[in-house]
């Protein structure tokens, strides 16, 4: 017995309550609807089907195989999507989204490397500081920072980045580091809006501060060009400054007061019946973002 194909005709005759109406659906003829179900009934050990002359209801042990006969129909055609999706040559456009500055310097160079790969390819980018709607706006693959709603959606966590408080070697030589969150009282300091609105900055256990910033920039780059030059501390996200703390331009104070860091993921709709130019780009953006020591 086709075990794959009675669990599909069961399930078909307990959803229209009718051997005629499956032998119908299913193009078969009504005894081979009944064969099956009873040699199904027969391997199993049980009966599936209360039969009257005007009714076909499932038992109480057939409910129960309903429920599961469903599931295991349905993990079926998910691993067929996701092997021809596997093995499919990625077409079309491919969608993604991320935050600005991070979309900039981390995630564009993964999209040219995927374009790269498969040339047949186009890519449009959307990299904005807002919260973007997935399905309304026809995102493929979005990257986001920080913890997520329940959504339905696939979401991969590829590593995580710490907020931080930073300032030029010359600033903290003539004005001293900070040993303390209380101590950014006392010292210039350069405020992002974009990063970090409210004036109240936390730390770990359970610390705040209420920042009177000398200077607010609406950008991060601002922010961050400021206190390379030496005028005063800023805090940002690790991955902007990234380039600067290889380079010495800027250094991390406070670290020992952080609060816990926030998860990166990369999130698409469609979980394993993505479509091939999905899925991968998705192997490789995860890969890429695993790899990168600033969000280990």
């Amino acid at each position: 017995m086709d075990r794959w194909l009675a669990m599909r005709v069961f399930v078909k005759v307990a959803e229209t309550e009718s051997f005629a109406k499956t032998a119908r659906q299913m193009h078969m003829s009504a005894p081979a609807v009944t064969r099956t179900v009873a040699a199904l009934e027969a391997l199993i050990g049980a009966r599936l089907f209360v039969r009257t002359t005007r009714s076909v209801k499932t038992t109480e042990a057939g409910g129960r195989y309903l429920a599961d006969c469903r599931r295991i129909l349905g993990d079926i055609a998910e691993a067929e999507s996701a092997a021809a999706g596997l093995y499919a040559e990625p077409s079309g456009t491919l969608t993604v989204t991320a935050s600005s500055m991070f979309g900039q310097m981390y995630v564009l160079p993964i999209v040219t490397e995927y374009l790269d790969a498969f040339p047949g390819m186009r890519a449009r980018t959307f990299f904005v500081d807002r919260p973007v709607n997935i399905v309304d706006e026809g995102i493929d693959v979005a990257i986001r920072i920080g913890h997520l709603p329940d959504s339905g959606f696939t979401a991969i966590q590829v590593g995580s980045v710490r907020r931080v408080i930073c300032g030029s070697p010359a600033y903290l030589d003539s004005h001293g580091a900070p040993t303390a969150p209380a101590d950014l009282r006392n010292h210039r300091m350069v405020a992002s809006n974009s990063a970090w609105a409210s004036p109240e900055w936390r730390f770990a256990d359970g610390q705040k501060v209420v920042i009177d910033a000398a200077l607010q920039c609406n950008t991060n780059e601002a922010a961050i060009a400021t206190a390379k030059a030496g005028w005063g501390l800023t805090r940002v996200l690790l991955y902007q400054i990234g380039p600067a703390l290889l380079d010495g331009t800027l250094q991390i104070v406070l670290s020992e007061f952080e609060e816990p860091a926030l998860p990166i993921h990369v999130l698409y709709p469609e979980g394993r019946q993505a479509p091939a130019k999905v899925r991968a780009f998705v192997d490789l953006a995860v890969s890429r973002l695993k790899d990168n020591p600033l969000f280990s």
